[in-house]
């Protein structure tokens, strides 16, 4: 049994198996099994390395399972949900405006077989939106889910590009969300300019993440910043350290900055080390 990377509409993703027997390949459409019903989605990429629990995903404890590849009337009815989403779409916002709620409609997202619709919205604070459910139920007549995510989520629904010019990581790969804090930011030595270290989310860039590790074992080799550090001119304080470069600088109390190499710097730990043995034995 074959594990398949599944995208849905808004980027989601999710693991759905196949049998042997469904001849499959990349970026085919397909029909799947889902909690309730069926669903259409893409298939993203064979996923040879997945564990056998990963794959029970659905509240039911069902397994998700791809029923069969997407025929051209399948297509026509996916076309036509995408079309009747922009329609529930342009009315629940009337409908949000009119009930005076404080929340921001983002997606809407029809079932492949209209057993269920899903709004997605963000607010600020809790909002008490029962009556709005029930409003979109006796319009649609079918299951209806109100559901509330957050900016980075929202940006993954809505698509875009980074400040890098290529797609955002989370409408591409990323399926979950790390933490970002700014002291990320501070250990690379960057700017903490919102508009430098942000991206379409107004949150903190995914992407600091990914060498944060690199530059965490680096600055290990050289003394922390902000700390003193004798010099041949006198004792002065390390101000930055760039690790590409491999040098430091250090700024002495006259304000004259002084440049070390990494090599300098633990030929100096070096020296330092037997200076301080060569004391310890005549001590002894």
């Amino acid at each position: 049994m074959d594990a398949w990377v599944i995208e849905y509409k808004g980027s989601r993703l999710e693991h759905h198996t196949a049998s042997s027997d469904l001849k499959l390949e990349e970026r085919d459409f397909v029909i799947l099994a889902c909690e309730r019903g069926e669903d259409m989605g893409r298939l993203r990429r064979l996923d040879k390395d997945l564990r056998e629990d990963q794959l029970w995903l659905g509240r039911d404890h069902e397994l998700r399972r791809i029923l069969r590849k997407a025929s051209e009337p399948d297509g026509d009815r996916y076309k036509a949900n995408r079309e009747m989403e922009q329609e529930a779409y342009m009315s629940t916002r009337e409908r949000i405006k009119d009930a005076k709620l404080e929340m921001k409609l983002v997606d809407v997202e029809f079932q492949w077989d209209v057993s269920k619709i899903t709004f997605y919205f963000t607010a600020e604070h809790r909002v008490d939106f029962r009556g709005l459910v029930k409003d979109l139920a006796s319009a649609y007549r079918t299951r209806i889910d109100l559901r509330q995510i957050g900016a980075r989520d929202e940006a993954k629904r809505i698509g875009g590009y980074g400040i890098c010019g290529l797609k955002q990581c989370c409408t591409t790969f990323l399926k979950d969300f790390t933490p970002i804090t700014t002291q990320i930011a501070r250990d690379q030595g960057l700017s903490l300019n919102p508009s430098k270290i942000s991206g379409n989310c107004g949150r903190l860039l995914c992407c600091l993440m990914y060498e944060h590790g690199h530059y965490c074992n680096c600055d290990k080799a050289y003394p922390t910043v902000g700390h003193d550090y004798e010099t041949d001119k006198g004792t002065g304080r390390v101000e930055k350290i760039n690790i590409f470069a491999e040098e430091m600088t250090v700024r002495l109390s006259n304000n004259e900055r002084v440049v070390y190499t990494l090599a300098e710097i633990r030929r100096k730990e070096r020296d330092d080390e037997g200076l301080l043995s060569r004391i310890e034995r005549l001590r002894g």
